[in-house]
């Protein structure tokens, strides 16, 4: 039987993008995305919102798109998988990680280039089909009819 990791969040980022670069030209970004969940207690009634802290890694060109393009807030949407990590700290103690490796994003929040105009990049193993022009929708062209 085949296995899946796979995730997929919606958050908000706890800080900048930082870059790692390696001897040959590649590098890696990582940052820590929040997501939260917010609720109602039945017992006492009042809102109660609960946040995990996720941390994102993204490599080489897309951790460059991510650097140039996201700060601190922004929202994002991510999908990748699932990485924990095991090494042995300098006090000699045995520390873990969890991370989430990414293999797609999508910038939710809007940008301005400079010209007052939006932009929100998406950038993954799948931006060359969601790149490619969408055909238009509600368009009155009588004149290109064949009939």
């Amino acid at each position: 039987m085949s296995t899946l990791n796979k995730v997929m969040l919606i958050g908000n980022l706890g800080d900048d993008v930082k870059m790692h670069y390696f001897e040959g030209g590649n590098c890696v970004g990582r940052f820590p995305i929040a997501t939260s969940e917010t609720y109602t207690s039945k017992q006492t009634g009042e809102r109660t919102t609960n946040t995990e802290w996720h941390n994102i890694v993204v490599r080489n060109k897309a951790a460059e798109i991510c650097e140039k393009y996201l700060k601190k807030g922004d929202k994002i949407y991510v999908e990748g998988r699932i990485k924990s990590r095991q090494w042995q700290a300098e006090d000699g103690n045995t520390r873990y990680s969890t991370e989430i490796q990414v293999q797609d994003f999508t910038f939710l929040s809007p940008k301005s280039d400079g010209s007052g105009q939006q932009q929100t990049p998406n950038v993954g193993q799948d931006s060359a089909k969601s790149q490619q022009p969408q055909p238009q929708q509600g368009t009155d062209d009588n004149d290109d009819l064949p009939f």
